[in-house]
């Protein structure tokens, strides 16, 4: 049954028309930014399209258990979308292989650590490990992204991605890159140097270029070819009790826990 109400007041500003399935995976899409829930009103606004076309597509949700309904009457990913997702990315060949060496450095180092791979200018985490105490609220998440020329797992598969100053200005195009702290590299000069270094030393920093107060030290992960990473992998530490110095200190055991594939997998 349609939503009452529905007038002509409904339909969101004009932009691109989503339809059949398009439209279903944009609502499903837009669930997944609100844990808390979302009303329908939000949903139509965001997804831009009117009210009965999304209550349609949350019927077809509800129906798969991909979206529920709690009783406020906001809607949320379902059950079984989650059971689904989790089940997905704990089967993943490349998370089962690093999880003990992220869990052994967070350990040692009693700090967050990550598994990143590089995704156009972007990184996606694919796991992510927090310490057994003391962890700390990141912007990371699992599945979420990040940029890639600010953080040091970006950085580390760009230094392989772009080998020359020619490929890194056509990756950066004519604008300047996104500025997120007063250390973020911004120019395609800029990003060539610091490409360049990493290929020298074999490893990457974020020194507070991505957050305020953050930094990372990460190296590459070769799981599928010698030769070119899968990923690469992250330490990240709050500056005040593990800055990047203490990291680089004790680099060559951050290297061995990396080069140690996982016994059981």
């Amino acid at each position: 049954m349609e939503p009452s109400g529905s007038t002509s007041l409904d339909v969101p500003e004009p932009g691109p028309r989503l339809v059949g399935a398009e439209r279903v995976l944009a609502v499903l899409k837009e669930l997944a930014e609100h844990p808390d829930g979302v009303s329908l009103d939000e949903l139509s606004r965001s997804v831009l399209s009117p009210k009965p076309t999304v209550h349609r597509a949350l019927v077809s949700l509800r129906k798969t258990g991909f979206a529920s309904q709690d009783s406020r009457g906001h809607y949320l990913l379902g059950d079984e979308f989650l059971a689904l997702a989790f089940a997905h990315h704990e089967a993943r060949p490349d998370h089962r292989r690093v999880v003990r060496r992220l869990e052994a450095l967070a350990v040692r180092f009693g700090e967050t650590t990550h598994y990143a791979v590089l995704d156009d200018h972007s990184v996606v985490y694919r796991s992510k490990v927090d310490p057994p105490t003391g962890a700390i609220k990141l912007a990371s998440t699992v599945g979420g992204r990040q940029p890639a020329h600010s953080t040091a797992v970006g950085k580390m598969l760009l230094s392989y991605a772009l080998p020359d100053q020619a490929a890194v200005q056509a990756w950066v195009g004519e604008l300047a890159l996104p500025r997120f702290t007063d250390r973020t590299l911004t120019t395609a000069a800029q990003l060539h140097a610091e490409l360049t270094r990493i290929r020298a030393q074999g490893y990457s920093i974020d020194n507070q270029e991505n957050e305020p107060g953050v930094n990372c030290l990460a190296l590459p992960v070769f799981l599928t070819s010698p030769s070119r990473p899968s990923g690469a992998i992250s330490i990240s530490g709050l500056v005040y009790r593990t800055p990047v110095q203490s990291l680089l200190d004790d680099l060559e055991t951050v290297r061995a826990i990396i080069s140690t594939p996982d016994p059981t997998h």
